[in-house]
């Protein structure tokens, strides 16, 4: 009795389990699922673009576009020429660049200067540091820079850029920046320099009388030190 039992009752649930199917029209929607399912193709590769040039004729503004079309052409321009500097006596700074012109020491007579720059250094007997700095082409020409002696500068001057002032042994002052890093002189020096008509084997003696003073003598390399 109680396996017919079971048996009428799975019976029965197996017939209104079809019959909810075939309400639901699962069956049908099954096979119709199935039928189209199908491998995933692959696109083909996209042929490269190509880009095709036209020409075009540009639009002109109703404004514009009855006047003749701008012609372009080359024509000469004078130059503008800014006239340079000049001294006190009216002569251009520029004859100073002209390095043809350049007249070098022998190696004899820029001894023969730094010689009589030493005896004068002696003579002078000073209490404050002093050294000599014979005159080279790039101190006197061209870029008029003077490197002076790094163990000096490190010892007797200022540790950041100040402005220095030089005494020539008249009493004139020219003022010419240090650079404390590059241990020189630079703006002012080129002034200084074409003023007294420094030339290559030429004998300097700085001596620095203030923190930021120096006294200058000159040793001609051809001839006595500088009188004005």
């Amino acid at each position: 009795m109680v396996a017919t039992s079971y048996e009428e009752s799975r019976r029965k649930r197996m017939e209104e389990n079809r019959k909810r199917m075939e309400a639901l029209n699962l069956h049908q929607l099954s096979q119709s699922l199935h039928k189209s399912s199908s491998p995933i193709s692959k696109p083909s590769p996209s042929k490269p673009r190509t880009t095709e040039k036209q020409l075009v004729v540009v639009r002109r503004s109703g404004r514009v576009a009855n006047l003749p079309a701008p012609v372009y052409k080359e024509i000469l321009v004078d130059r503008v020429i800014i006239p340079r500097s000049r001294n006190s006596s009216g002569c251009s700074y520029d004859k100073f660049r002209d390095y043809s012109k350049r007249v070098y020491a022998s190696d004899e007579a820029r001894e023969e200067a730094l010689v009589k720059a030493e005896k004068l250094q002696s003579e002078l007997n000073s209490p404050h540091p002093i050294f000599i700095k014979t005159m080279l082409q790039s101190h006197v020409t061209g870029g008029f820079w003077l490197g002076l002696p790094v163990h000096f500068c490190r010892k007797n001057l200022p540790k950041k850029d100040e402005v220095m002032t030089l005494i020539d042994e008249d009493g004139n002052e020219t003022p010419a920046t240090y650079l404390a890093q590059k241990t020189g002189l630079s703006g002012g020096w080129r002034g200084f320099s074409i003023a007294h008509k420094l030339a290559d084997g030429d004998a300097i003696i700085f001596e620095l009388v203030k923190r930021t003073t120096f006294k200058v003598y000159i040793i001609r390399v051809n001839g006595p030190s500088f009188r004005g």
